[in-house]
């Protein structure tokens, strides 16, 4: 399969998360006043981080079908499983926003997250598998130790939420906004491995 039509299929998919989530800002009506969008808050504050979490998660997909050769069907159910949770982004965003950081929302946004990190793993890895192990791809994830760590305080914020601490739900969306600037930091391990493969 040419992985160009794997790449606009999972760009449409991805295009459509993010349609659905800024859907989920309801205009106020009857109202032209600034204090009428306070209550709408919590649920804009939770669309700017999943947007950049959207994004993040469609940088790097780019960057890692870039690296690709060929697409296996291996490959292709990879790609569905990590579309499948991203597309839980919208609903778990909505639910955490109307429920002002309620403990159970708030886990599942970083259990959400968390497989979503889990799916984006197992996509690569099938990558390489088809890749081989000395592939551009290979070779720029080396250990992953970022998707490691991002993975595990995903883990960790999801108990954290559920623990009952007073403050748990926000040290839980700390710890996502961590991960999430963690990624923002460019990273080019996929290009200058690229560019070293060209050159």
């Amino acid at each position: 399969m040419n992985k160009a039509r794997l790449e606009a299929f999972s760009d449409g998919v991805i295009a459509i998360i993010i349609t659905i989530m800024v859907l989920e800002l309801k205009v106020p009506h009857d109202s032209a006043h600034l204090a009428d969008l306070r209550p709408l808050l919590p649920v804009f504050l939770g669309y700017v981080l999943s947007f950049i979490y959207v994004g993040i998660y469609w940088t790097n997909h780019h960057h890692m079908l870039h690296a690709t050769s060929r697409v296996t069907g291996g490959i292709l159910w990879a790609n569905l499983h990590l579309l499948f949770w991203m597309s839980l982004i919208p609903f778990v965003t909505g639910w955490v926003g109307e429920n002002r950081l309620a403990p159970i929302p708030t886990a599942s946004y970083g259990v959400v997250l968390f497989m979503s990190g889990i799916a984006y793993f197992i996509l690569a890895k099938r990558i390489v598998a088809s890749e081989g192990a000395d592939s551009v791809l290979a070779r720029a994830i080396g250990r992953d130790w970022k998707g490691k760590v991002s993975v595990a305080a995903y883990g960790a914020a999801v108990l954290v939420a559920l623990s009952g601490w007073e403050w748990a739900s926000w040290g839980a969306i700390a710890m996502y906004v961590a991960v999430a600037m963690m990624w923002l930091i460019p990273d080019r391990r996929i290009e200058r491995e690229l560019a070293a493969n060209e050159g």
